[in-house]
């Protein structure tokens, strides 16, 4: 396994790691602090963030059997995209900071991502 792939492996191990601890808190602490609507926030950054550490998984499992050079832009905008749209949200809730353009910024990040991987198999003999 390349180092590079190892390096993937770990961000997703530490993405589904917070996404559980964060989806905890939601479900059970995070009511008491602040508004139904910023548990709401948190609970949508948490689905988007484990779809996409799932999303991640399986393309990791892809570059172990056919490693093509585009994989990587996938992994980088889906990375980014979680960083920007979840975290924006669990910032917003959790320390009342609002980055405003952040997360659609993310959204678009995680589009651009989706949209990646699709030029990746149209490429891909």
């Amino acid at each position: 396994m390349q180092r590079i792939d190892k390096v993937w492996w770990c961000v997703a191990a530490l993405s589904g790691a917070i996404l559980v601890m964060l989806g905890a808190y939601a479900a059970h602490g995070l009511a008491a602090r602040t508004t139904e609507m910023m548990v709401s926030a948190v609970e949508t950054g948490v689905r988007y963030q484990a779809w996409h550490t799932l999303a991640v998984m399986i393309v990791l499992v892809w570059r172990r059997v056919q490693p093509l050079a585009g994989q990587r832009w996938v992994l980088a905008l889906w990375a980014l995209g979680v960083a920007c749209f979840s975290g924006s949200l669990y910032l917003m809730a959790l320390a009342g900071l609002n980055l405003g353009i952040v997360t659609p910024i993310g959204g678009l990040l995680l589009m651009a991502g989706w949209l990646a991987l699709g030029v990746v198999v149209v490429k891909t003999r």
